[in-house]
Formats: C-alpha cells, structure tokens, sequence
C-alpha cells in the first residue's frame, strides 16, 4: 500500500505523462525528456525523470523510490505503451553505487540485448542505459543541436569535448565540410565514430570530413589548432571531472584560446552545465580572456526541462568572434 502522499506523487506523474501523449510526443521516434523532476518544480518528484528512447520508457531515481511505486506507476502505464508501440520499462538506481538497472516490463518481441538508439529525426545515435551516469546522449543539449544545424552549412567546426560526437553528426548532416572532434576518452570517440557509421546512409554525413582526435584538450593546442581555422566552435566541456577539466578554474583556459581557433565571424557555442556558476561567470571570462567575441544570445533552454532556477539549468551562449585569427601564437 502506497501512503496518500505518494498516491498524490504516482497519480501526478501518470497525469503529466498522459498530457505528453496527448500531445503526440509517442507518436514521433524522436527521443524526449517526458518528465523532469530535478528542476525542483514538482514537489516530492524531485528525486526522479523519465525519459522516451523509441521503443523504450527509461525511469531514474535519484534518490530511494518505493518498489510498489515504480511498480504500479509501470502497471498504470502498460496502456500507454501497448497503444503507442512502446516495448519496455526499465529503471536505472543513480543513488546506488554502479548506477544498477533493471527492466520492469518487456513485451514480446523486445530483445534487452540489442543495442538501443536515441533519435532525432533521421539520425540515431547508440546509447547505453543503465550501468553508468549517463546514456551518451545528452536529451537537454536540444537547443544546441537546433542552433548547430542552422550554423553549419559549408562549415569547418571543431567540438571539443566532443564525447560522444552528437553534434558532429548533426553538423554533418545539416551540411558542414568538416569537424575536429576532440575528446581524451578514446572509448566515447569510438562511439562516436560509430555514430557517423550508422548515419553514413544520409549523402551530406558521408560527404562531411570526419577527424576524431583523442587529446588532453588543455595539453594539446597546437594539434588542435593544426587543422583551422574554424567557422564553428563548441565549447562543451564537464563541469567537473577531477584531474581533467573543472569548470570554474579551466573555462578561462578555452575562452584564451578563441583568438587562435577561430576565423574571423566565427560562431560559438558556450556550454556551461554548473548549477553553481551562473551567466555572469561567463559574460566575466569573455571580457577578461576574449573582448574580440560579442554575445549574441543566450539560448532558450528545451521545454522538457523546466526549472525553477534560471542559472541551475544546462547554460547555451552565442558568441561572434569579431577578432582576426591569431595563425602564428605558439601552443
């Protein structure tokens, strides 16, 4: 038996993800968030989202959720999924060590073992649930590929902290001549190369020149530079990732570099996932490390995410480099 708060929760959540439907998110194979509790705007939801990999409903817990609450939010659901060609529920324990999974619900016909895709329209990329923090798709990066794919066209792009290599893909296939994508983990390059693999059917990804480079970015100017300049930059680095990248103490490291990267009218996208730091720490750093880059927007945050704070969502910049490529600075 569920206590009354936690029937008010489950009946709640089955209400948000009926509206989803009834908006026709299930009918596309588009990957979406469907509910988003960690932008503190559902009380008592807090601690968890659920998220829509075709044919996949993927819950995660942040915190400890009741067995008889997931189970009869998954019974509550099996509607849903029938109607909607959904074939499985799975669930993913962040709050224990290892991130452990299970599946909840598999219909006829759905094999656990096969790979699974996130999609976008005709691109797939793989994704692993379960096991790890994140799937290798970032669902709030959205508005990010949506700018990329209006930037592209014709251009030379470099992605640093390219991870998996989502927004090479997309760069490719809304028309880019080629991207860099820098990364020092060779095992999410790899699958990045296989993302472009499994896209490669679409004419402009094939015809995109492709490099994977895995380099320590703060140790690596001169191989990164090799290639530019760049019409395009993205700059998506981790918050924090101990003995890497921290984002506070190294962001300053990227924005110094713009001057020897960029092209003259270059665009550039400035990612900044720290709840702790705001928009001003990086309208600081450009007036400090780059004045030559002008902001020109501050991207709207994707509607699957609402927050109550501002500043604790996934952060998006568009600057202009107005500076001349600086073609001879040593590394």
């Amino acid at each position: 038996m569920l206590s009354n708060d936690t029937e008010k929760q489950l009946a709640q959540l089955l209400e948000h993800v009926e509206a989803k439907n009834q908006q026709g998110v299930f009918q596309s194979k588009d990957s979406r968030r469907i509910f988003h509790g960690r932008g503190q705007c559902y009380p008592g939801l807090e601690h968890l989202v659920i998220d829509y990999y075709s044919p996949v409903l993927w819950i995660v817990c942040f915190a400890e959720v009741e067995k008889s609450f997931l189970d009869q939010l998954c019974e509550q659901l099996k509607p849903l999924m029938a109607a909607n060609e959904i074939l499985a529920f799975g669930v993913s324990y962040r709050y224990v060590r290892g991130a452990p999974s299970e599946w909840l619900y598999c219909a006829d016909g759905f094999d656990a073992e096969e790979a699974l895709f996130a999609q976008r329209g005709d691109l797939r990329f793989q994704i692993q649930l379960g096991g790890r923090q994140n799937s290798g798709f970032f669902l709030d990066m959205e508005p990010g590929r949506k700018w990329l794919g209006a930037h592209a066209k014709g251009k030379k792009i470099l992605n640093l902290f390219s991870y998996t290599c989502a927004f090479s893909v997309v760069a490719a296939a809304a028309g880019a001549s080629e991207v860099v994508n820098v990364d020092m983990a060779r095992g999410a390059l790899k699958t990045g190369q296989k993302n472009h693999q499994f896209n490669h059917h679409l004419a402009e990804v094939a015809g995109c020149k492709t490099r994977f480079l895995a380099e320590n970015i703060l140790k690596s100017w001169g191989r990164i530079r090799r290639p530019g300049p760049y019409g395009v930059l993205i700059f998506d680095p981790p918050s924090f990732q101990k003995g890497s990248f921290v984002a506070k103490q190294d962001y300053a490291k990227l924005v110094r570099r713009i001057p020897q990267l960029a092209e003259h009218g270059a665009d550039i996208l400035l990612c900044l996932n720290a709840p702790e730091l705001g928009e001003d720490f990086i309208d600081e750093l450009i007036a400090q490390e780059c004045p030559e880059c002008i902001k020109l927007a501050r991207l709207m945050p994707s509607e699957d995410f609402p927050d109550r704070n501002r500043d604790q969502q996934l952060k998006l910049f568009h600057y202009r480099y107005e500076g001349q490529w600086q073609q001879d600075t040593r590394a």
